[in-house]
C-alpha cells in the first residue's frame, strides 16, 4: 500500500512532535458499513502516530465496541478521540474528529495532538474565567471541509475550549462525509460552528471573544 505522508512530511512530522511534552492516546472509531474513508483515515493516523513514541494509537469497530463508542459520544465513523495519557490513567477533554482530518484539517490533527501533549488550552485569562463558571453543558460542532483554509482555526478554538472545561465538548465535522447532518442544521459555507444542537451558531473563523459571546447568547 503506497504511504500517505511522503518522507518529507514525515521528517517535519518528527521535528514538530519534539515539543509533545506528555503522551497522547489517539482513539480512532470505524466501522463496515457506510464508511468510505475509515481505511484511508486508519492509514493515515498510523503513518502520523508513528513518528514519536509520546503517541499511541488504538483502532475500534463501533459496534463490537459499542459500551466504549457511548462513553465517548461516538455516534458516526470514522472518528477520532484525542486523550491525555499519563500511565494507565486517560483523560478525556471531549476533542472530537468525525471525518478524515484530511486537507486543511490535517494542519488541526497535528495541532491538537501538541494541545493535548501540553495539557493547557492557551486560551486568554478572560475565556478561561467564563468557561470556568459555566454550569450547563456546551457541544460544538464545526463543520468543515478539507479545501477550506480558514477551517482550523475555528476547530482549533472549539477544540481548545473542550480542553479548558468539562462541560465542553468540541467536535470537527467533515460536511461532506456527513450529508444529513449539515442539512440538518443548513450548513452551506465552512466554517460553520452550530452550538447545542442548533441553539447557536457562528459562521466564518473567529475570534475567542465572539464564540463566547454565542456561547453565553444560548446559555441565557
Amino acid at each position: 500500500m503506497e504511504k500517505l505522508l511522503n518522507s518529507k512530511i514525515e521528517n517535519q512530522l518528527k521535528d514538530v512532535f519534539t515539543d509533545l511534552q506528555n503522551p497522547v492516546s489517539v482513539l480512532l472509531f470505524t466501522s463496515q458499513d457506510d464508511c468510505d474513508t475509515c481505511e484511508q483515515t486508519r492509514q493515515l493516523v498510523e503513518e502520523v502516530t508513528a513518528q514519536n513514541e509520546n503517541l499511541d494509537l488504538q483502532i475500534l469497530d463501533m459496534v463490537e465496541n459499542n459500551d466504549l463508542a457511548r462513553q465517548y459520544a461516538i455516534d458516526k465513523t470514522p472518528a477520532l478521540a484525542l486523550l491525555a495519557r499519563d500511565g494507565d490513567k486517560r483523560t478525556d477533554y471531549g476533542i472530537r474528529f468525525f471525518g478524515i482530518p484530511s486537507g486543511h484539517e490535517f494542519s488541526s490533527l497535528i495541532h491538537d495532538l501538541l494541545l493535548v501533549s501540553k495539557r493547557d488550552s492557551g486560551l486568554s485569562p478572560k475565556t478561561r474565567s467564563f468557561l470556568a463558571g459555566l454550569n450547563k453543558p456546551v457541544h460544538l460542532q464545526v463543520f468543515v471541509t478539507p479545501t477550506c483554509p480558514y477551517c482550523p482555526s475555528a476547530v482549533v478554538l472549539a477544540h481548545r475550549m473542550a480542553m479548558e472545561s468539562p462541560l465542553v465538548k468540541a467536535d470537527m465535522v467533515e460536511a461532506m462525509e456527513f450529508p444529513e447532518l449539515s442539512e440538518q442544521f443548513g450548513v452551506s459555507g465552512v466554517p460553520h460552528t452550530i452550538i447545542n444542537n442548533g441553539a447557536g451558531e457562528l459562521l466564518g473563523a473567529n475570534p475567542e471573544e465572539a464564540l463566547i459571546a454565542e456561547i453565553e447568547l444560548v446559555l441565557k
